[in-house]
């Protein structure tokens, strides 16, 4: 068995300087290999965000480009309002040049009607001033007028009074036809006027002819039946309160005497001052105060 085995030449004896080489050469070709995966790494990532950073770019490159157009616009407005804002400030200054010109116009239009206004015042006060002045001349030549009528009519008061007095004084009370006491009675006109004037009754003056109807005097009525002027003498009738009273044989300047229901126990006077032909003249005399008829 020894004799057909083959035998070999022993090993070379291993070299130790060169085992370490050699290892050291693997491990070198390791770690380069290590770091070439490594750097392949790093170069895929790179891509990834050098692709990242140019979409980052694109948009950014874009946003410019918007900007810019943006920009553009908002320049290109400015500029317009600008030039709108020019064109209205010159617009506005003309206007305002404009209505100045038309308010001082309108101004001096008002002034100049104000003054005419104050001439034509001034004017008519003048105007006014003279006719007060001639009005007040006038007035006192009138007043001075006014006062010597006045004076005058005081003195026509005074003797008219004084007048009065006398006539008054002269005036007689008499008993009348039915026996009452008559008040003052009048014999002529000037005496009636006074007794008018005194006021003490009412007074009617009547002129009476002769007639078939009788005659209202006052709110009665007369009717002449005769007349006798040789005597002064006249008979009449008396209508009323529906009655018929005469009065015979009657002198002038006879109170005639009749009661009339309204007047109560004061009597109503007629007076008749002259007798003529068929015609007698005189006046009623009744009370200032009788009683209202129902």
């Amino acid at each position: 068995m020894s004799s057909s085995m083959q035998s070999y030449p022993p090993p070379p004896p291993v070299d130790s300087s060169s085992s370490l080489k050699t290892a050291v050469l693997v491990g070198a070709v390791i770690a380069m290999l290590a770091a070439n995966v490594y750097l392949y790494m790093q170069v895929d990532v790179l891509k990834t965000e050098i692709s990242k950073l140019e979409s980052i770019a694109t948009e950014v490159t874009s946003l410019r480009e918007n900007t810019s157009a943006t920009s553009a616009t908002h320049r290109k407005s400015i500029e317009t309002l600008k030039a709108e804002l020019e064109a209205a400030r010159r617009t506005a200054a003309t206007a305002a040049s404009h209505a100045k010109s038309e308010a001082e116009s309108h101004a001096d239009q008002i002034a100049k009607q104000l003054a005419d206004e104050q001439k034509r015042q001034a004017k008519e006060v003048a105007s006014q001033f003279t006719e007060v002045k001639d009005l007040n001349t006038t007035t006192n030549s009138k007043i001075a007028d006014v006062n010597t009528e006045v004076s005058t009519v005081k003195t026509q008061v005074a003797s008219t009074k004084s007048e009065l007095d006398r006539t008054i004084g002269d005036l007689k009370k008499v008993t009348g036809d039915l026996g009452v006491q008559s008040g003052y009675i009048a014999t002529n006109g000037k005496e009636l006027q006074a007794l008018k004037r005194l006021g003490e009754r009412n007074y009617f003056e009547f002129n009476l002819a002769k007639a078939k109807t009788p005659q209202k005097v006052g709110d009665i009525t007369l009717l002449l039946k005769k007349t006798d002027p040789k005597k002064n003498k006249y008979t009449l009738e008396v209508f009323a309160d529906d009655k018929v009273t005469e009065k015979k044989d009657k002198n002038i300047n006879e109170p005639i005497q009749f009661y009339v229901a309204k007047a109560g126990r004061q009597p109503y006077e007629l007076v008749i001052n002259e007798v003529k032909k068929d015609v007698i003249k005189g006046y009623l005399a009744t009370p200032k105060d009788q009683i209202a008829r129902n």
